[in-house]
This record gives structure tokens, C-alpha cells and sequence, in this order.
């Protein structure tokens, strides 16, 4: 019964959005708003009937109805209630439903929010919304189906992927999807202005929002992949330039040099063209990201190797593609006559260069990635393109894009003098130098010691920004606090000083890498119960083994207890889990954790009677910085998302954005 409801809603579903985009298309195109009213009704049905198939599939899986393949296929008897649940994920035709159902209710919340505004331009950007809706139906319709029946039914399922049973497994994918699919919406918009030659700066006020919550949950969903790759995968690294980790952080590299860039248009109108085509390029990065994991082109503990989704996702990013850029070829000369830079000491030529830096970044990674998939086409032979080729290019760069990230909030728009820079840089060089002096004292090691010193500087810009923030305010207003000073920068500029915090967070985890990267220590031992290894100023002393049955796997601990100083400080217990279904066992790492190194087990074998144990131990130093920087990044991008107290200025992008009412009212009843 499930599976025939669900199937039938995914194909109603395919034909509202079809139908929602001819309305939206043919009601802007003749000036029939009721028939643009329909397509927003559309989009409200669309979300009604995606959101009644994506239960349907969650009774099913959390009920074990195993006559639907999809269920049989990732849970077994036995499983907990929330990984029954967040099954929906776990495997390719869930994945695609949950990914519809995010678009859908991010599209509803479009035509609610911006239904009545920018008319002209809202019923091509609902078309383009539908369009990749239609999609994704078409592909859960057709090849992907989530209710897909079989015969006869089994007993049992099969069970999710061990490494998924994590809590880190049950936010992580979520809130990759929630940055993906809201890219969607500037996308969306910057095509609509595209088709309707509106190309100032009010799709881009319409979406501001839209792109820093996407970015916000995309920076959000990688970090807690790191996380996941470092307690989960047992390895003992956080990032290892896996296909499908490249995957994401590319649509965040191009999203990250969007949201810079915006800024340009929005304070000099420049760069309208560039930034048409940088929020091109972030969404086709996704939907490209979405290709690389359901293709099976790539091996990767991430992908769903086993589907054969690539061409249908290939065929439509190609057309898509090709559409976006006929149609910013088409607008080439409305977009010309832009403002041109005054001089090259300025914050638009910073913030051009670490667009470029963002952009060159973007198209490194895009090689790497896929290279070996390009060799194996080509020559027939698979060539590996591993950490070391992405370092050697990437680490220059980032650097240099972390310099840039000091200088440019603290020079001057048009034309910066020598006078500014002097006055606005002399203590944050003189910190980096002083850094880079103290810390030559510690190491020689030339990453470090570049690392160290441009943190300083950044570090230094932002602090000195914010002295000169809270001065000036307790020079308006004499007797104010420094914390009150520093509630009201917040409170009427968000973008800007919220950005800080996300400067601040980034440096925390460049720092936390740099650190981790180049001073771990790491060694191979064999113990046997009783005996005491040095591992770093760790002595750890085996202790024993303990097995014990759960209702879906069987796992086995070794005990250690952990001295420093002749004195115990903690036990870890590294094990690994045994699972019905698969052949291979699962790591359960042990890791003791402090803000200045972690202390990592992962076990490699043990006798059966726990007499001896072979293990990989790490001391990685400063890891607990990178989750600290990433948990501040998303703070600061939060401080940006909330709505702040109106402007002067936000007031007249505002009204410049609505535009002036046209002869008809828009209503949702089709009413003029």
C-alpha cells in the first residue's frame, strides 16, 4: 500500500511542477497573473505532496516494512528508533527525496516571502525552482524510485552502512543538503534577472539572506563531516581530499567568493557580470558535487557506488549550463558600462584578488578530483591524485587568501593612501613579525612559522578593528561600556562585524590544522596485558579485552589506562564493531581530548583471549582548535543571518528592490 501511495504522489508531484512551470513562464510572458498565481499555488502543492511521500517512506522504514526495497535495504531488526529515521538519508533514493523535500519547502518559503515583490522577475526564478524540482521527481519517478516494491519480502533487511550509525551521520548529511539545495534560490533569482534584464542589485538584496544560510549550513554540514572522518573513520585525520569531501568544499569555495563579491555590487556596482556567473558556477558546483556521489564514477566511503544516475545528472547540468550562460551572453550588453577600479590600493581590488584565489582554488581541486577519472577514460589506466598534489597547491594559496583576509576589511573603498595603510596596519605587522620571532624560538619549521605569523596579522586587524569600533562609540556617547560599545557595533552592522567573528573563527581552524598537520607524533606498537608503552609524554598500560553482544553488532574493547607523570589522567577504550551484514569491522576509536592535543587510539588487532593487542597510536596537538574555529565561524555567520535594526541604506535597497506596484495586484487566488 505504501509503496503504490508513495509512487503515485512522486508522479503527481512531476506533473505540478511541469505544470507550475508553464504557468509561471506563460503568465509572466502574457501578463496573466492569474496564471502566475496558479504556478505559486503550484509550488505550495508541490511541497504538500513531497512532504506526505518523504512520511510515507519514514512510516515505512521506522514500521520495517521490508515489501519496499529501499527499507529492506537500510534497516534491520533491532536498529534504534533514530536511525530507523534518519534512513531517509542513508542510502541514494532516500537521499534524493530528502533533497527534494528541502527544495520544495524552500521554494514555498520564496513565494511567501517574495511573492508580492520584484514581480517582474519572481515568476521566472519560481520556473527555474521547478524546474530542477521536476528534476529530481523525474529521477525518483523513473530510475531512483524511494518505493520501489519487491518479491518476495524478506524477513530481515540488510541494514545501514555501519559507518553511518553515528550521531555526527544523523546532522551531517542534513545540513550539506540544506546549503546545497539553498543555492538554489540566488541561482534561481540571478536567472530571472538574467531573462528579464533587471540586473541591478535587487535579486541580489532579495537573496542576500538565502546565500548566507546556505553557506552557514554548508560550512556547518563540512565541518561535522571532519568530525565524522576523525572519530568515526578511524584513521586518525579529519580531511583526506576524498572525492566527495571535494565534492562540498567546492560549491563553498565559489559560494565563499560569491558573498564576498556581492559586496563590490552592492557599495561600487561592479562586477555584475562576475558575480552572475560566480553564483552559476556555486550551483552548478552543487548539483556537480550531487553528480560525483550517485555517478559511481569515483570510489569513496561517501558515494553511492553502486548507482547509475550520472548521465541523467550529466544531461542536466549540461543543459542547464548552457542555458545560464546563453542567456548571461545574451544580457552582455546591458551588463557593460559598469564603474571601473580608481586604483589598485583599494578594498575591491582585495577583495578581486581573493575572488581570483577563491576561484583558482576551486578549479585545483576540480582537476585533482578528476583526473583520475579523465586517465582511466582516456588511457584505460586509473591514476591516483592523493593529499600531497592538493597541499603542494592549495597551502600557498590559502595562505596568501588568509593575508588577504586581514587587509581588506581595513582598507579603504575607491582609493587608500599611504597615510590609511600606514595607520591601519603598523600594529598588526608588527604582531605578526613579533609572532613569527617567538614562535622561530619553538620550531623551524617554515609552514609553522608562516602559519603563526599570518594568524597574528589577522588576528591583529580584527582586534585593532574592533578598538577603533568601540572608541568611536564611547566618543558619541561618553560613560558607555566597552561591552554596551560592542553590543551596538553588533546591533547596527551585523554583516560587518559578524563577518569579523567569522574571520576570527577561520583563523582558530587554520591554526588547529597547521598544528595538527605538522607536529603529530604517531607510532605502531604491539602490547601485550600489563605491559606499558611511551607514546609521546603518554605511558599507556593495557589492561585487557571486553566483548559484549548489542542487538545489531558485536563489539569488542580493549582497555587502557593513561598515565602522564606517573600519575593516571583518563582509560581509553579503542575497539571495533562487528557487523551481520558486513565483512569488514568498524574502528571504535579511543580519544582522549584537550584544548592543547588529542590522544588517539585506534585499535588494529587483538588475540582472542585479549592476551596481546596491536594498535595505532597519534598525539595530534591542537585539533580541539579546529571544531572551536568552525563552532565561531558559525557563530559569526549566524550574527549576519539575523535580521538587524534598518538602515537608511538597507531602506532604499529595500524599496529600489520591491519596485513600484504594478497596474495589477498579485494575489494568490488569481485575483486581479
Amino acid at each position: 500500500m505504501i509503496s503504490q501511495l508513495g509512487s503515485i504522489l512522486l508522479i503527481t508531484a512531476l506533473a505540478v511542477a511541469i505544470y507550475g512551470i508553464a504557468a509561471s513562464v506563460l503568465g509572466a510572458r502574457l501578463q496573466r497573473w492569474e496564471f502566475v498565481a496558479s504556478a505559486y499555488r503550484a509550488v505550495l502543492w508541490l511541497f504538500a505532496l513531497v512532504t506526505v511521500a518523504a512520511l510515507l517512506l519514514v512510516m515505512a522504514l521506522v514500521t520495517y516494512d521490508f515489501s519496499i526495497a529501499y527499507v529492506a535495504r537500510n534497516t534491520l531488526r533491532g536498529t534504534p528508533l533514530y536511525y530507523r529515521v534518519t534512513a531517509l538519508w542513508g542510502s541514494l533514493e532516500g537521499s534524493l527525496l530528502l533533497w527534494q523535500w528541502l527544495l520544495s519547502l524552500f521554494s514555498a518559503a520564496v513565494v511567501f516571502s517574495q511573492g508580492r515583490k520584484i514581480r517582474d522577475l519572481m515568476p521566472y526564478a519560481v520556473a527555474i525552482l521547478l524546474t530542477v524540482s521536476a528534476f529530481f521527481l523525474f529521477i525518483m519517478v523513473v530510475p531512483a524510485n524511494p518505493f520501489r516494491a519487491q518479491f518476495p519480502v524478506p524477513p530481515d533487511g540488510r541494514g545501514l552502512n555501519p559507518l553511518l550509525l553515528t550521531t555526527s551521520m544523523i546532522f551531517h548529511p542534513v545540513f550539506l543538503y540544506l546549503g546545497f539545495v539553498g543555492f538554489t534560490i540566488p541561482f534561481a533569482f540571478a536567472i530571472g534577472a538574467l531573462v528579464t534584464g533587471r540586473l541591478g542589485e535587487e535579486w541580489i538584496v532579495a537573496t542576500r539572506r538565502w546565500t548566507l544560510m546556505a553557506w552557514y549550513f554548508l560550512t556547518v554540514g563540512i565541518l561535522i563531516g571532519g568530525w565524522w572522518a576523525y572519530t568515526t573513520l578511524g584513521w586518525g585525520g579529519y580531511w583526506a581530499w576524498d572525492p566527495v569531501e571535494n565534492a562540498s568544499f567546492m560549491p563553498w569555495l565559489m559560494g565563499t567568493a560569491f558573498l564576498h563579491s556581492i559586496m563590490i555590487q552592492e557599495y561600487r556596482q561592479m562586477l555584475k557580470t562576475w558575480n552572475l556567473t560566480l553564483v552559476i558556477m556555486t550551483f552548478m558546483m552543487t548539483l556537480f558535487g550531487t553528480f560525483l556521489t550517485r555517478s559511481g564514477i569515483i570510489s569513496s566511503v561517501h558515494a553511492f557506488s553502486n548507482s547509475s544516475l550520472g548521465a541523467y545528472f550529466l544531461l542536466f547540468i549540461g543543459l542547464l549550463l548552457l542555458f545560464s550562460l546563453a542567456a548571461l551572453v545574451y544580457r552582455m550588453d546591458d551588463l557593460r558600462g559598469q564603474p571601473e577600479l580608481d586604483s589598485m590600493l583599494s578594498r575591491e581590488t582585495t577583495f578581486l584578488a581573493n575572488n581570483v584565489i577563491l576561484v583558482v582554488i576551486t578549479l585545483t581541486v576540480f582537476l585533482g578530483t578528476m583526473f583520475p577519472v579523465i586517465a582511466e577514460a582516456v588511457r584505460g589506466v586509473r591514476v591516483s591524485v592523493g593529499a600531497p598534489f592538493f597541499n603542494k597547491v592549495t597551502v600557498p594559496l590559502a595562505y596568501l587568501l588568509l593575508l588577504l583576509m586581514g587587509i581588506g576589511p581595513l582598507i579603504a573603498w575607491r582609493r587608500a593612501s599611504w597615510d590609511n595603510l600606514k595607520r591601519n596596519f603598523t600594529y598588526p605587522t608588527l604582531a605578526a613579525a613579533g609572532t613569527a620571532l617567538i614562535a622561530a624560538l619553538w620550531t623551524r619549521n617554515p609552514y609553522a612559522l608562516i602559519t603563526f605569523a599570518v594568524c597574528a596579522f589577522v588576528t591583529a586587524t580584527i582586534v585593532f578593528e574592533f578598538y577603533k569600533g568601540v572608541y568611536a562609540r564611547r566618543k558619541l556617547a561618553p560613560g558607555t561600556s566597552v561591552l554596551r560599545a560592542l553590543w551596538t557595533l553588533f546591533t547596527r552592522n551585523r554583516r560587518r562585524y559578524g563577518g569579523f567573528v567569522v574571520h576570527f573563527g577561520v583563523v582558530l581552524t587554520i591554526l588547529g590544522i597547521a598544528v595538527s598537520s605538522n607536529f603529530a607524533v604517531e607510532k605502531e606498537v604491539r602490547v601485550t596485558r600489563g605491559e606499558t608503552v611511551q607514546v609521546g609524554d603518554y605511558d599507556l598500560r593495557y589492561e585487557g579485552m571486553r566483548a559484549y553482544d548489542e542487538v545489531y553488532r558485536e563489539v569488542v574493547w580493549t582497555d587502557f589506562t593513561v598515565m602522564r607523570g606517573g600519575r593516571a589522567i583518563a582509560t581509553l577504550s579503542p575497539g571495533k564493531s562487528f557487523h551481520p551484514n558486513e565483512q569488514q569491522p568498524i574502528a571504535q576509536v579511543g580519544i582522549r581530548s584537550t584544548p592543547w592535543e588529542d590522544l588517539y587510539m585506534i585499535l588494529g588487532a587483538v588475540e582472542q583471549d585479549g592476551s596481546a593487542a596491536t594498535l595505532k597510536i597519534l598525539v595530534n596537538p591542537m585539533v580541539m582548535w579546529i571544531w572551536i574555529g568552525g563552532a565561531i565561524i558559525t557563530l559569526g555567520a549566524l550574527v549576519t543571518v539575523i535580521p538587524g535594526r534598518p538602515t537608511r541604506r538597507s531602506a532604499i535597497a529595500a524599496s529600489e528592490a520591491t519596485g513600484p506596484a504594478p497596474a495589477r495586484t498579485l494575489e494568490y487566488s488569481g485575483s486581479r
